[in-house]
Protein backbone atom coordinates (compact mmCIF):
# COMPACT_ATOMS: atom_id res chain seq x y z
CA UNK A 1 0.00 0.00 0.00
CA UNK A 2 1.38 3.24 -1.08
CA UNK A 3 0.89 5.97 1.90
CA UNK A 4 2.50 8.16 0.26
CA UNK A 5 0.87 11.95 -0.47
CA UNK A 6 1.32 13.57 -4.01
CA UNK A 7 3.45 16.64 -4.73
CA UNK A 8 0.46 18.48 -4.53
CA UNK A 9 -1.23 17.27 -1.28
CA UNK A 10 1.88 17.95 0.33
CA UNK A 11 1.83 21.66 -0.82
CA UNK A 12 -1.79 21.55 0.73
CA UNK A 13 -0.27 20.86 3.98
CA UNK A 14 2.35 23.40 3.43
CA UNK A 15 -0.54 25.84 2.86
CA UNK A 16 -2.31 24.91 5.68
CA UNK A 17 0.76 24.85 8.15
CA UNK A 18 1.53 28.50 6.71
CA UNK A 19 -2.08 29.74 7.58
CA UNK A 20 -2.02 28.23 10.77
CA UNK A 21 1.24 30.18 11.67
CA UNK A 22 -0.52 33.38 10.35
CA UNK A 23 -4.16 33.05 11.59
CA UNK A 24 -4.05 31.53 14.35
CA UNK A 25 -4.67 34.92 17.22
CA UNK A 26 -2.07 34.66 20.11
CA UNK A 27 -4.60 34.42 22.39
CA UNK A 28 -6.12 30.74 21.13
CA UNK A 29 -2.25 29.34 19.68
CA UNK A 30 -1.13 30.36 24.03
CA UNK A 31 -4.12 28.22 24.75
CA UNK A 32 -2.95 25.61 22.54
CA UNK A 33 0.47 25.33 23.00
CA UNK A 34 -1.10 24.11 26.59
CA UNK A 35 -3.64 22.23 25.60
CA UNK A 36 -5.97 24.10 27.97
CA UNK A 37 -9.74 24.31 27.17
CA UNK A 38 -11.42 26.78 24.81
CA UNK A 39 -14.51 28.37 25.64
CA UNK A 40 -17.60 28.66 23.17
CA UNK A 41 -16.42 32.51 22.09
CA UNK A 42 -12.83 31.29 21.45
CA UNK A 43 -14.32 28.70 19.32
CA UNK A 44 -16.86 30.83 17.39
CA UNK A 45 -13.89 33.60 16.66
CA UNK A 46 -11.76 30.47 14.95
CA UNK A 47 -15.09 29.43 13.41
CA UNK A 48 -15.38 32.98 11.48
CA UNK A 49 -11.79 32.96 10.96
CA UNK A 50 -12.05 28.94 8.94
CA UNK A 51 -14.99 30.54 7.76
CA UNK A 52 -13.29 33.81 6.01
CA UNK A 53 -10.75 31.33 4.58
CA UNK A 54 -13.16 29.27 3.19
CA UNK A 55 -11.96 26.15 5.31
CA UNK A 56 -14.86 25.97 8.03
CA UNK A 57 -16.75 23.11 5.95
CA UNK A 58 -13.89 21.04 4.16
CA UNK A 59 -16.26 18.10 3.92
CA UNK A 60 -19.41 20.50 1.90
CA UNK A 61 -20.25 20.64 -1.90
CA UNK A 62 -19.30 23.73 -3.53
CA UNK A 63 -23.02 24.31 -4.05
CA UNK A 64 -23.35 24.29 -0.67
CA UNK A 65 -20.64 26.83 0.00
CA UNK A 66 -18.13 24.20 0.80
CA UNK A 67 -14.54 24.54 -0.48
CA UNK A 68 -14.31 21.62 -2.69
CA UNK A 69 -11.37 20.02 -1.72
CA UNK A 70 -10.76 16.59 -2.42
CA UNK A 71 -10.59 13.71 0.33
CA UNK A 72 -7.48 13.48 0.69
CA UNK A 73 -7.47 17.10 0.98
CA UNK A 74 -10.06 17.27 3.59
CA UNK A 75 -8.33 14.79 5.78
CA UNK A 76 -5.46 16.97 5.77
CA UNK A 77 -6.89 19.81 6.70
CA UNK A 78 -8.44 18.13 9.25
CA UNK A 79 -5.09 16.20 10.98
CA UNK A 80 -3.03 19.89 10.40
CA UNK A 81 -5.63 21.20 12.79
CA UNK A 82 -6.01 18.74 15.00
CA UNK A 83 -2.08 18.63 15.13
CA UNK A 84 -1.80 22.38 16.10
CA UNK A 85 -4.36 21.78 19.02
CA UNK A 86 -6.96 24.94 17.54
CA UNK A 87 -10.43 25.22 19.39
CA UNK A 88 -12.38 21.94 17.80
CA UNK A 89 -15.40 23.77 16.20
CA UNK A 90 -19.05 22.18 16.64
CA UNK A 91 -19.77 19.61 14.75
CA UNK A 92 -22.94 19.60 15.29
CA UNK A 93 -24.03 22.16 12.82
CA UNK A 94 -21.33 21.87 10.19
CA UNK A 95 -20.96 17.33 10.48
CA UNK A 96 -23.88 16.60 11.69
CA UNK A 97 -27.28 18.20 10.42
CA UNK A 98 -25.71 20.87 7.82
CA UNK A 99 -25.28 17.23 6.15
CA UNK A 100 -28.24 15.88 6.75
CA UNK A 101 -30.52 18.85 5.57
CA UNK A 102 -28.04 18.45 2.45
CA UNK A 103 -29.20 14.76 2.07
CA UNK A 104 -32.72 15.00 2.82
CA UNK A 105 -33.72 18.68 3.79
CA UNK A 106 -35.85 20.53 1.14
CA UNK A 107 -34.98 23.34 -0.65
CA UNK A 108 -36.50 25.50 1.06
CA UNK A 109 -34.63 23.84 3.98
CA UNK A 110 -31.32 24.21 2.50
CA UNK A 111 -31.74 27.45 1.42
CA UNK A 112 -32.87 28.55 5.06
CA UNK A 113 -30.44 27.00 7.35
CA UNK A 114 -27.67 26.02 5.84
CA UNK A 115 -25.87 29.70 4.81
CA UNK A 116 -26.23 30.46 8.45
CA UNK A 117 -24.07 26.95 9.46
CA UNK A 118 -22.08 28.10 7.35
CA UNK A 119 -20.97 31.39 8.68
CA UNK A 120 -21.69 30.57 12.50
CA UNK A 121 -24.41 32.98 12.69
CA UNK A 122 -26.67 30.05 14.11
CA UNK A 123 -24.92 27.68 16.58
CA UNK A 124 -26.14 24.21 17.04
CA UNK A 125 -27.03 21.19 19.40
CA UNK A 126 -27.97 17.94 19.18
CA UNK A 127 -31.50 16.07 20.91
CA UNK A 128 -30.88 12.02 20.62
CA UNK A 129 -30.41 10.83 24.49
CA UNK A 130 -32.99 11.03 26.96
CA UNK A 131 -32.54 9.67 30.40
CA UNK A 132 -34.08 6.25 29.00
CA UNK A 133 -32.79 6.46 25.91
CA UNK A 134 -29.27 6.10 25.05
CA UNK A 135 -27.86 3.92 23.69
CA UNK A 136 -31.15 1.73 23.04
CA UNK A 137 -31.89 4.97 21.12
CA UNK A 138 -35.24 3.84 19.46
CA UNK A 139 -36.68 3.44 22.83
CA UNK A 140 -36.93 7.52 23.14
CA UNK A 141 -39.96 9.00 24.23
CA UNK A 142 -40.41 12.85 23.75
CA UNK A 143 -43.13 12.85 21.94
CA UNK A 144 -44.22 15.20 19.06
CA UNK A 145 -48.59 15.52 18.45
CA UNK A 146 -49.87 16.79 15.59
CA UNK A 147 -51.84 19.55 15.80
CA UNK A 148 -52.53 21.19 12.08
CA UNK A 149 -49.62 22.47 10.44
CA UNK A 150 -47.35 22.01 13.73
CA UNK A 151 -45.76 19.67 16.07
CA UNK A 152 -46.12 19.88 20.03
CA UNK A 153 -43.48 18.74 21.28
CA UNK A 154 -43.25 17.67 25.33
CA UNK A 155 -40.56 15.40 26.69
CA UNK A 156 -36.80 15.83 27.55
CA UNK A 157 -33.74 14.96 25.92
CA UNK A 158 -30.14 14.63 28.21
CA UNK A 159 -26.12 15.06 27.44
CA UNK A 160 -27.17 18.08 24.76
CA UNK A 161 -23.87 19.29 24.78
CA UNK A 162 -23.67 22.93 24.90
CA UNK A 163 -27.29 23.44 24.54
CA UNK A 164 -27.04 26.59 26.55
CA UNK A 165 -25.37 28.71 23.44
CA UNK A 166 -27.25 26.94 21.05
CA UNK A 167 -29.75 28.74 18.64
CA UNK A 168 -30.96 25.49 17.09
CA UNK A 169 -31.18 22.02 18.10
CA UNK A 170 -32.08 18.80 15.84
CA UNK A 171 -34.06 16.43 17.92
CA UNK A 172 -35.73 12.95 17.50
CA UNK A 173 -39.08 12.40 18.27
CA UNK A 174 -41.85 10.26 18.58
CA UNK A 175 -44.60 11.07 16.15
CA UNK A 176 -46.34 7.41 16.35
CA UNK A 177 -46.29 4.77 19.25
CA UNK A 178 -48.35 2.00 17.68
CA UNK A 179 -45.66 1.00 15.08
CA UNK A 180 -41.99 -0.46 15.70
CA UNK A 181 -39.95 1.94 17.59
CA UNK A 182 -38.05 2.81 14.94
CA UNK A 183 -40.48 3.39 12.47
CA UNK A 184 -42.18 5.68 14.64
CA UNK A 185 -39.56 8.75 14.85
CA UNK A 186 -39.30 11.67 13.37
CA UNK A 187 -36.14 14.04 12.68
CA UNK A 188 -36.97 17.87 13.72
CA UNK A 189 -35.90 20.90 13.71
CA UNK A 190 -36.68 23.23 16.90
CA UNK A 191 -35.91 27.30 17.53
CA UNK A 192 -34.50 27.22 21.27
CA UNK A 193 -36.24 30.66 21.46
CA UNK A 194 -39.43 28.36 21.10
CA UNK A 195 -41.81 29.25 24.33
CA UNK A 196 -41.57 25.72 26.51
CA UNK A 197 -37.93 25.34 25.36
CA UNK A 198 -35.27 25.06 28.51
CA UNK A 199 -31.45 24.05 28.86
CA UNK A 200 -30.09 23.79 31.93
CA UNK A 201 -26.58 22.88 32.09
CA UNK A 202 -24.79 20.59 34.39
CA UNK A 203 -21.18 20.54 35.06
CA UNK A 204 -19.08 17.75 34.29
CA UNK A 205 -16.45 15.81 36.60
CA UNK A 206 -13.84 18.20 35.19
CA UNK A 207 -16.06 21.10 36.23
CA UNK A 208 -16.99 22.25 32.66
CA UNK A 209 -20.37 23.64 31.66
CA UNK A 210 -19.90 21.04 29.13
CA UNK A 211 -23.61 19.24 29.14
CA UNK A 212 -27.47 20.07 29.51
CA UNK A 213 -30.46 18.55 30.19
CA UNK A 214 -33.49 19.87 27.90
CA UNK A 215 -36.94 20.53 28.43
CA UNK A 216 -39.69 21.12 26.17
CA UNK A 217 -43.02 21.56 27.35
CA UNK A 218 -45.75 22.20 24.45
CA UNK A 219 -43.43 23.52 22.70
CA UNK A 220 -45.08 24.25 19.26
CA UNK A 221 -42.55 23.30 16.29
CA UNK A 222 -43.75 24.13 12.33
CA UNK A 223 -44.05 20.42 10.50
CA UNK A 224 -41.70 22.86 7.69
CA UNK A 225 -39.02 21.82 10.08
CA UNK A 226 -39.60 18.17 9.67
CA UNK A 227 -36.33 16.85 7.53
CA UNK A 228 -37.39 13.56 5.73
CA UNK A 229 -41.02 12.16 5.99
CA UNK A 230 -43.08 12.20 9.36
CA UNK A 231 -42.40 8.77 10.94
CA UNK A 232 -38.97 8.60 8.55
CA UNK A 233 -36.73 9.90 10.74
CA UNK A 234 -34.62 6.79 11.51
CA UNK A 235 -33.20 6.67 8.76
CA UNK A 236 -32.03 9.89 8.74
CA UNK A 237 -30.59 9.20 12.12
CA UNK A 238 -28.34 6.60 11.34
CA UNK A 239 -26.96 8.56 8.17
CA UNK A 240 -25.86 11.12 10.43
CA UNK A 241 -24.40 9.20 12.79
CA UNK A 242 -22.10 7.19 10.41
CA UNK A 243 -20.69 10.56 9.38
CA UNK A 244 -20.10 11.43 13.88
CA UNK A 245 -18.30 8.33 14.09
CA UNK A 246 -15.34 8.31 11.54
CA UNK A 247 -14.97 11.99 13.13
CA UNK A 248 -14.32 10.24 16.35
CA UNK A 249 -11.04 8.64 15.08
CA UNK A 250 -9.18 11.82 16.94
CA UNK A 251 -5.71 10.51 15.37
CA UNK A 252 -4.13 14.08 15.18
CA UNK A 253 -5.62 14.84 18.23
CA UNK A 254 -4.03 11.44 19.76
CA UNK A 255 -1.31 12.10 18.22
CA UNK A 256 -0.73 15.34 20.07
CA UNK A 257 -1.39 14.06 23.73
CA UNK A 258 1.27 11.08 22.45
CA UNK A 259 3.94 13.75 21.90
CA UNK A 260 2.64 15.74 25.62
CA UNK A 261 2.67 12.04 27.48
CA UNK A 262 6.30 12.31 26.29
CA UNK A 263 7.05 15.45 27.05
CA UNK A 264 5.77 14.92 30.30
CA UNK A 265 7.91 11.78 31.17
CA UNK A 266 11.43 13.70 29.66
CA UNK A 267 10.40 16.35 32.53
CA UNK A 268 9.50 13.51 35.35
CA UNK A 269 12.78 12.12 37.18
CA UNK A 270 12.84 8.58 39.15
CA UNK A 271 15.82 7.50 40.79
CA UNK A 272 17.86 10.41 39.34
CA UNK A 273 16.55 9.60 35.62
CA UNK A 274 13.77 11.13 33.50
CA UNK A 275 10.94 8.69 33.07
CA UNK A 276 11.87 8.38 29.12
CA UNK A 277 15.16 6.43 30.27
CA UNK A 278 13.36 3.89 32.38
CA UNK A 279 12.63 1.40 29.94
CA UNK A 280 9.41 -0.28 31.55
CA UNK A 281 7.82 3.34 30.73
CA UNK A 282 9.74 3.64 27.72
CA UNK A 283 7.84 0.22 26.62
CA UNK A 284 4.45 1.69 27.65
CA UNK A 285 4.50 4.45 25.74
CA UNK A 286 6.03 2.63 22.73
CA UNK A 287 2.89 0.31 23.02
CA UNK A 288 0.56 3.28 22.20
CA UNK A 289 2.83 4.44 19.48
CA UNK A 290 2.31 1.27 17.83
CA UNK A 291 -1.59 1.30 18.50
CA UNK A 292 -2.02 4.52 17.09
CA UNK A 293 -0.07 3.87 13.99
CA UNK A 294 -2.18 1.44 13.88
CA UNK A 295 -5.06 3.23 13.91
CA UNK A 296 -3.81 5.76 11.79
CA UNK A 297 -3.41 3.26 8.99
CA UNK A 298 -7.41 1.94 9.37
CA UNK A 299 -7.72 5.96 9.18
CA UNK A 300 -5.96 6.13 5.99
CA UNK A 301 -7.96 2.69 4.38
CA UNK A 302 -11.27 4.95 5.19
CA UNK A 303 -9.86 7.84 3.41
CA UNK A 304 -8.40 5.18 0.28
CA UNK A 305 -12.32 4.44 0.62
CA UNK A 306 -13.59 7.95 0.46
CA UNK A 307 -11.20 9.10 -2.60
CA UNK A 308 -13.13 6.39 -4.41
CA UNK A 309 -16.38 8.17 -3.60
CA UNK A 310 -17.55 5.24 -0.92
CA UNK A 311 -19.56 6.62 1.91
CA UNK A 312 -18.85 5.84 5.48
CA UNK A 313 -20.03 2.65 6.42
CA UNK A 314 -19.73 -0.24 9.21
CA UNK A 315 -16.23 0.80 9.21
CA UNK A 316 -16.73 4.41 10.64
CA UNK A 317 -17.56 2.33 13.79
CA UNK A 318 -14.03 0.61 14.30
CA UNK A 319 -12.48 3.96 13.72
CA UNK A 320 -14.64 5.41 16.61
CA UNK A 321 -13.87 2.45 19.19
CA UNK A 322 -10.53 2.14 18.77
CA UNK A 323 -10.26 5.89 18.56
CA UNK A 324 -11.65 6.64 21.58
CA UNK A 325 -9.92 3.40 23.17
CA UNK A 326 -6.61 5.10 22.04
CA UNK A 327 -7.72 8.45 23.52
CA UNK A 328 -8.42 7.43 26.59
CA UNK A 329 -5.55 4.90 27.04
CA UNK A 330 -3.18 7.78 26.72
CA UNK A 331 -4.55 9.76 29.06
CA UNK A 332 -4.82 7.28 31.54
CA UNK A 333 -0.65 6.79 31.01
CA UNK A 334 -0.30 10.76 30.98
CA UNK A 335 -1.85 10.47 34.47
CA UNK A 336 0.36 7.35 35.85
CA UNK A 337 3.86 9.49 34.53
CA UNK A 338 2.21 12.72 36.18
CA UNK A 339 1.95 10.49 39.47
CA UNK A 340 0.72 12.42 42.26
CA UNK A 341 0.93 15.51 40.34
CA UNK A 342 -1.81 14.18 38.32
CA UNK A 343 -4.28 15.23 41.14
CA UNK A 344 -3.66 19.28 39.92
CA UNK A 345 -6.34 20.77 38.92
CA UNK A 346 -6.77 23.69 36.09
CA UNK A 347 -6.78 26.51 39.03
CA UNK A 348 -3.77 25.12 41.16
CA UNK A 349 -1.23 27.33 39.30
CA UNK A 350 2.80 26.70 40.29
CA UNK A 351 1.66 22.82 41.53
CA UNK A 352 2.97 21.10 38.46
CA UNK A 353 4.09 23.25 35.31
CA UNK A 354 0.97 24.78 33.94
CA UNK A 355 1.05 23.11 30.45
CA UNK A 356 0.02 20.10 32.36
CA UNK A 357 -2.19 21.15 34.78
CA UNK A 358 -5.28 20.68 32.57
CA UNK A 359 -4.46 16.62 32.37
CA UNK A 360 -6.47 15.69 35.05
CA UNK A 361 -9.87 17.07 34.32
CA UNK A 362 -9.29 16.52 30.35
CA UNK A 363 -8.88 12.51 31.81
CA UNK A 364 -12.57 12.86 33.53
CA UNK A 365 -13.95 14.01 30.34
CA UNK A 366 -12.26 11.66 28.21
CA UNK A 367 -14.21 9.13 30.22
CA UNK A 368 -17.37 9.95 27.79
CA UNK A 369 -15.91 9.89 24.66
CA UNK A 370 -16.55 5.58 24.92
CA UNK A 371 -20.76 6.88 25.39
CA UNK A 372 -21.44 9.50 23.06
CA UNK A 373 -21.21 8.75 18.94
CA UNK A 374 -22.82 5.78 19.92
CA UNK A 375 -21.70 3.71 22.81
CA UNK A 376 -18.59 1.42 22.24
CA UNK A 377 -20.27 -1.42 23.70
CA UNK A 378 -23.16 -1.04 20.71
CA UNK A 379 -20.09 -0.36 18.10
CA UNK A 380 -18.72 -4.03 18.95
CA UNK A 381 -22.39 -5.16 17.91
CA UNK A 382 -22.49 -3.46 14.58
CA UNK A 383 -19.29 -4.48 14.08
CA UNK A 384 -20.46 -7.79 14.71
CA UNK A 385 -23.16 -7.93 12.88
CA UNK A 386 -21.98 -5.97 9.41
CA UNK A 387 -18.24 -6.83 9.10
CA UNK A 388 -17.99 -10.50 10.52
CA UNK A 389 -21.08 -11.20 9.72
CA UNK A 390 -22.43 -12.65 13.09
CA UNK A 391 -25.62 -13.12 14.28
CA UNK A 392 -26.75 -10.15 16.58
CA UNK A 393 -26.21 -10.81 20.31
CA UNK A 394 -23.71 -12.99 20.08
Amino acid sequence: MDLSFSAEDQAFAQEVRAFLAEALPSDIRAKAEIDAPFDPEETMRWHRILFDKGWVAPGWPERFGGPGLSATQRFILTEELELAGTPPLSPFGLKMVGPAIMQFGTPEQQQRFLPKILSGEEVWCQGYSEPEAGSDLASLRCRADDDGDHLVINGQKTWTTYAQYADWIFCLVRTNANVKQQAGITFLLIDMKSPGVEARPMLTIGEQPAFCDTFFEDVRVPKANVVGPIDGGWTVAKALLGHERTLLAMVGSSQRLLRRVKRIAAETFESGRSLLEHPGWRTEIARMEIELEALQMANYRALAGAQLGKAPGAESSILKLRGTEINQQLYELAMKVMGLDALSWYNEAGVVPDMEQGVAPQFCYARATSIFGGSNEIQRNIIAKWILGLPSGK
